[in-house]
């Protein structure tokens, strides 16, 4: 049997339509745009309609995904969405995908490692293409996180948006593509941290959605470190150096965490893709829509080594290291 590897195809990304600005946060709670601007970064986050479901933002993604693979959605035997949330608690909001994408052959799952979820879900994507479990993956980070969101509590509100990135996935033979491909990842989660970032309600505790709650400074405190740790890891696994990378796509949490991060790994700035201004922390969507902006403007090209990376509740962080 010949070895297979996966390369990226296509990425895509979508954003709602309405844009929510500090100033506007500043006229709902106590905050102001210098506050959080430099606690964060963030300038102005987007916001779903209310007829808008993390699916549509998901189908939307990851259409232009496929279009710009060259594909058409009949070409996509595995969708693999990471959220925290989904439309329903079930069924998952991948095969509502699927079924938007008028797909009704292989398979659709979703998965929950919060904002680590693109990274963990491009590693199991990866891992199914190579297991001949498929030959081209549909991989979507799609979060309506506003919904989770107390719009009463200035800690967390200020922090998080919406929106869906996409990434198509193409099992090929080992020996072609010129080294292409998905080289190495990295996972890695700690449950004893749970409640220093954690919803305060589910189907099975309270029967409710609930609402995000975060201990801030703890979070910042375990981020740079658990963050480095995974990127050198997968940096190790592929044989590769940080003086080879060409981009750095991190979570877009936080424009502290983000710079922190860079520096402890030796990372130049200019190679690092930011978004967090305009996008705030969308969770799992954070870095396929951070990775489809930096496509989309040139400054990603075939050829480039790519380091993907992210933490999220749980603990959870993961990286993975791309050939693009």
């Amino acid at each position: 049997m010949t070895n297979l590897k996966t390369i990226v195809r296509g990425v895509g990304h979508y954003l709602p339509e309405r844009i929510v600005t500090n100033d506007e946060l500043a006229q709902r709670v106590d905050t102001s745009d210098e506050w959080i601007t430099q606690r964060t970064g963030i300038k102005q986050r987007h916001v779903a309609g209310d007829d808008e479901f993390t699916s549509d933002l998901a189908t939307k993604a990851g259409l232009k995904a496929i279009e710009a693979a060259g594909l058409t959605p009949q070409d996509i035997d595995l969708i693999v969405l990471a959220t925290t949330t989904p439309d329903r608690t079930f069924p998952a909001a991948a095969t509502t995908v699927q079924r938007n994408l008028g797909i009704t052959h292989g398979a659709a799952f979703d998965i929950q490692a919060v904002c680590s979820g693109f990274v963990f879900a491009v590693a199991t994507a990866d891992s199914h293409l190579k297991n001949g479990l498929g030959k081209r993956a549909l991989v979507i980070g799609a979060e309506t996180f506003s919904r989770l969101l107390d719009w009463e509590d200035r800690t967390t509100c200020v922090l998080f948006g919406d929106g869906a990135g996409a990434m198509v996935l193409e099992a090929v033979p080992e020996d072609q593509e010129d080294g292409r491909g998905v080289l190495s990842s990295s996972l890695r989660s700690d449950g004893n941290h749970w409640e220093k970032l954690y919803v305060d309600g589910g189907p099975s505790s309270t029967g409710t959605v609930g609402f995000v709650r975060m201990q801030g400074r703890e979070v910042f405190r375990h981020a740079v470190g658990m963050i480095s740790d995974v990127v050198e890891e997968a940096f190790a696994k592929a044989g590769k150096t940080v003086d080879e990378l060409d981009w750095f796509v991190p979570h877009q949490a936080n424009r502290r965490i983000i710079d922190g991060a860079g520096k402890k790994l030796k990372i130049p700035a200019e190679k690092v893709v930011v978004t967090v201004d305009k996008h705030a922390n969308t969770s799992a969507a954070s870095v396929p829509m951070a990775l489809s902006v930096a496509v989309d403007d040139g400054r990603i090209k075939q050829g480039d080594l790519v380091m993907i990376e992210a933490m999220g509740g749980g603990f959870t962080w993961a990286a993975s290291l791309i050939r693009w």
